[in-house]
């Protein structure tokens, strides 16, 4: 028998740069992460693949989950669910290997609740004002949007001191 994997959790505000440190973390040499895939209702981006950026469902699809359990964790944020589906992180953390999420704060407090033994690394932006700047780099988002987004980053990184790192 095998010894169960590790789950390391990586959050921070929308926009900070957690997919670029999680990609990093998956094309390093560190260790054989395996990365879980998030679950959204949120519209697909250009150049998003679903099944590989995200697992991209209705409303209905993804309260169906919430009400049958299969949700590791899940948050609405910004008019959007967004959370982890349960099973393969199970499987996997079984099976012996690793697994990575990158999910936003409140989805890695329910993970923490569960899963204490996880390791927890929160990213924060230089400043509210680099962050804005990056936000609207993207292209993606009014500024109703954006503005909803700096607020919410300002409300979690209250939240770093229950992490690890």
């Amino acid at each position: 028998m095998h010894e169960r994997g590790m789950l390391i959790v990586l959050s921070g505000p929308s926009g900070v740069g957690k997919g670029t440190v999680r990609q990093a973390m998956l094309d390093g040499n560190y260790r054989d992460f395996q990365y879980s895939i998030s679950m959204t209702t949120r519209q697909m981006r250009p150049g998003e693949v679903d099944g590989v950026d995200y697992y991209f469902r209705t409303k209905a699809q993804f309260e169906h989950e919430i009400a049958t359990g299969g949700m590791l964790e899940y948050a609405k944020y910004v008019e959007n669910y967004y959370g982890t589906p349960l099973k393969y992180v199970n499987e996997t953390l079984d099976a012996g290997r690793d697994v990575l999420l990158e999910i936003e704060v409140n989805g890695a407090m329910q993970v923490r609740k569960k899963c204490p033994n996880g390791v927890f690394i929160f990213l924060t932006p230089p400043d509210l004002s680099e962050l804005r700047h990056r936000l609207k780099g993207r292209g993606t988002d009014d500024d109703v949007t954006i503005d909803k987004r700096i607020r919410k980053a300002a409300s979690e990184i209250t939240m770093m001191e229950n992490y690890d790192y």
